[in-house]
């Protein structure tokens, strides 16, 4: 069956893209044109079915943010390399008689500029280049400064040509009289792109193909919950089984349980009866799911207060708890670094990967043992037991007291020197 890959592009790059297609076996291409990158989104809206989305370019990926994360299906966009500036470069250089210093460029990170002359030893680097990835955060994204430091570099005598990597930018510079090329995408790079694209969209295909188990358990035996049981099962089209007065089974697939978080809508089964504990595992084979699916049950029922699901991806990946939040943490340690942090410190693989989420997610690198204790939902005694396990070797370090409002000792405040960024 043939890969449908959706082009999110301007004319002239679907064209380009349409004449190497045939070297890449069982693709098929849709075409969604954009006169503007700002107009990206609502092509998002225009999608046929297809299994991944390719964008010819960093701004309609980036301009697309909110209908990207929306979607079940992989995106990527087809970045720019040192091959791509390169090949411009010399494009310019033998075709337009230019010297580097009457040259102008946009680029999405300049950085590449600087690396592929450094590679051949040139230290003449070209004076006017500008990037986009800062304006990318900014709220509102404007293409007429783009196109306004081309034209006043020309108007002021200090360039020769303009080479953007935007189309609607080598747009507006031609209708301005302004000598222009566009970045040249070369084959192989535009070959490499597609390629990656159809590897995207087979590898979301394996892994919504996995298996999925699910167990749900409950002190509760009322008679509406059978109903719910089965409305939840006929959601991720999964068969159930009971196995006991308060127990069921589900078989189900990853892609099916994925879809259903991906509509937010689990909170509508679960809110009106407390105390319903979910584990689900993803697997290759039944065995390894359904090992995994009764790992995650046992972290929903220590939630008691209310319902719960929990699951446990292929890769010791533990997400939940659902619908309340969605963290995720590592019930394997396979970084060399962490692997001897937990060593040292004595700490289990889930309680070490929860505090590098704690640190991950704090927008204040500073906490008290209360902020840990609420985050890691354990007692006040276990949480000072952690940190002085960290304490003991280095990976947590004081550096300061919080006064209270109430009467008592201060709060010693901390710091984490854990690699939080692994």
């Amino acid at each position: 069956m043939k890969t449908r890959i959706a082009v999110i592009s301007s004319t002239e790059f679907f064209e380009r893209i349409k004449s190497v297609a045939s070297l890449i076996n069982e693709i098929e291409l849709d075409s969604y044109i954009y006169q503007d990158p700002l107009q990206a989104p609502s092509l998002m809206n225009q999608l046929k079915p297809c299994d991944v989305v390719f964008f010819s370019g960093a701004l309609p990926y980036y301009f697309s943010k909110k209908e990207r994360e929306l979607l079940p299906v992989p995106t990527l966009y087809l970045a720019q390399d040192e091959l791509t500036i390169s090949s411009s470069l010399l494009a310019a250089i033998y075709h337009k008689q230019v010297s580097f210093d009457r040259i102008s460029i946009d680029l999405f990170n300049s950085a590449i500029v600087e690396d592929v002359l450094a590679s051949v030893d040139i230290e003449n680097f070209p004076k006017h280049v500008i990037d986009y990835k800062d304006m990318l955060n900014k709220d509102s994204f404007n293409l007429f400064e783009i196109v306004s430091f081309h034209q006043s570099l020309w108007e002021k005598g200090k360039i020769d040509l303009a080479i953007t990597s935007i189309h609607a930018v080598y747009d507006q510079l031609v209708l301005h009289g302004i000598p222009s090329m566009r970045m040249a995408d070369p084959k192989t790079s535009v070959i490499r792109g597609l390629q990656e694209a159809k590897s995207f969209a087979m590898y979301k295909k394996s892994l919504s193909a996995q298996v999925a188990v699910g167990y749900l358990s409950t002190d509760l035996q009322v008679k509406e919950l059978e109903k719910l049981f089965e409305a939840f099962a006929h959601a991720i089209h999964a068969s159930i089984q009971q196995i006991s007065s308060t127990g069921y089974t589900l078989y189900s697939t990853r892609g099916d349980i994925e879809g259903l978080l991906e509509q937010d809508i689990l909170l509508q089964y679960f809110s009106g009866f407390p105390g319903v504990s979910i584990g689900f595992g993803f697997g290759s084979t039944i065995m390894e799911a359904d090992k995994n699916a009764l790992v995650a049950l046992r972290f929903a029922e220590k939630d008691q207060k209310e319902s719960c699901m929990y699951i446990l991806t292929n890769d010791k990946k533990l997400l939940g708890p659902y619908p309340k939040e969605k963290k995720q943490q590592r019930l394997i340690n396979d970084h060399p670094e962490l692997l001897q942090i937990a060593q040292r410190a004595k700490l289990s693989p889930a309680n070490l990967s929860k505090l590098i989420q704690f640190g991950k997610e704090r927008q204040s690198h500073h906490f008290t043992a209360a902020d840990l204790s609420e985050y890691l939902q354990v007692t006040r005694r276990t949480t000072e037991r952690i940190i002085k396990k960290l304490a003991d070797h280095g990976y947590i370090s004081t550096v300061g007291e919080e006064m209270t409002y109430q009467q008592g000792r201060p709060r010693a405040v901390y710091i984490l020197n854990l690699p939080v960024y692994q």
